[in-house]
């Protein structure tokens, strides 16, 4: 088996197929099929399915993702230190992140990062649980992930470093703003208005859902799954939201108040990766993400 045969075998994974993952690789389709079968007969068992013209993985090839996604990722690593002697400091690096973690803190990550390395390629995916984003970086797909949570996330086998805390806010629909003047609210002050929820999982449904279970009058007009489409709806004068702080200097730029939601309940939001292994550019992130936590609190997160 070589790593050749591997890239190909996840090619055909991340790309849903034979066609497109030829597409990707830039080579014949009827040679990927080769590779793959080849594959197979070295391993002596099926790795995918083949149903019309999709490829569905067999219990086989499941088993082999986690793995090929390992060898694949230690080959970048021990590239990319031998490139790093050589002062070679271009790449890519991987980062899976949850939606809010994902406008901040990562944001300014970022623009740390590619100030200091402006040569490395990131590429950011989608998560919207932190399980989701566990798996991710025990499997090698990702090498960091940002992910937020009620409580502090404790993972055998992962590193994880606190990043902060953001607690939950109201962002107000101008049209329907009779709450009293200052920068907080209680609970039960929600009362009467109609919101644009979260789906059920995430910290900020379990507020709504809590207020309600206590008794006080709120309506859910929307339920939404794309958290992006959450400030749009509050501009359009739909409802308030619950978010994380990290959506206030969004809410703020677009001309909409926030309040603090007291009691206060917070998003720990953290950084994570493997404890070895990862490729210059993960350690260098995570360096960044090392001097964020050391610094004061920005401005731009007030409430």
């Amino acid at each position: 088996m070589d790593t050749r045969k591997l890239k190909y075998f996840l090619a055909v994974v991340d790309h849903d197929g034979f066609n497109r993952a030829a597409e990707h690789l830039l080579i014949a389709q009827p040679s990927l099929s080769q590779t793959i079968a080849g594959l197979e007969r070295e391993l002596g068992v099926p790795l995918f399915h083949r149903i019309g013209r999709r490829a569905v993985l067999s219990e086989a090839g499941q088993e082999l993702v986690g793995p090929a996604r390992l060898v694949m990722r230690d080959l970048d690593a021990a590239q990319s230190a031998v490139q790093a002697l050589r002062g070679v400091r271009s790449g890519r690096l991987d980062i899976i992140t949850m939606p809010s973690p994902g406008i901040e803190p990562l944001t300014s990550m970022i623009a740390g990062f590619t100030r200091l390395h402006p040569s490395v390629r990131l590429n950011v995916g989608a998560a919207f649980t932190p399980e989701e984003v566990i798996e991710s970086v025990r499997s090698g797909s990702t090498e960091i992930g940002l992910a937020g949570s009620p409580t502090p996330i404790r993972v055998p086998g992962v590193q994880v470093l606190e990043l902060e805390r953001q607690p939950l806010i109201l962002i107000v629909n101008p049209q329907t703003d009779t709450f009293r003047p200052g920068s907080a609210i209680q609970r039960e002050d929600l009362g009467g208005h109609r919101l644009v929820a979260s789906q059920r999982g995430s910290l900020m449904r379990w507020l709504v859902d809590d207020a309600l279970a206590q008794g006080v009058d709120i309506e859910i007009v929307v339920e939404v799954a794309h958290r992006t489409s959450i400030l749009p709806l509050v501009l359009a004068g739909v409802g308030h939201a619950v978010m994380p702080s990290s959506w206030a200097p969004l809410a703020h730029k677009s001309g909409l108040r926030t309040l603090l939601i007291e009691p206060v309940s917070d998003l720990d939001v953290a950084i994570l990766s493997r404890k070895d292994g990862l490729t210059p550019a993960a350690r260098a992130f995570l360096k960044v993400a090392e001097l964020h936590v050391s610094k004061e609190p920005d401005a731009g997160h007030e409430l």
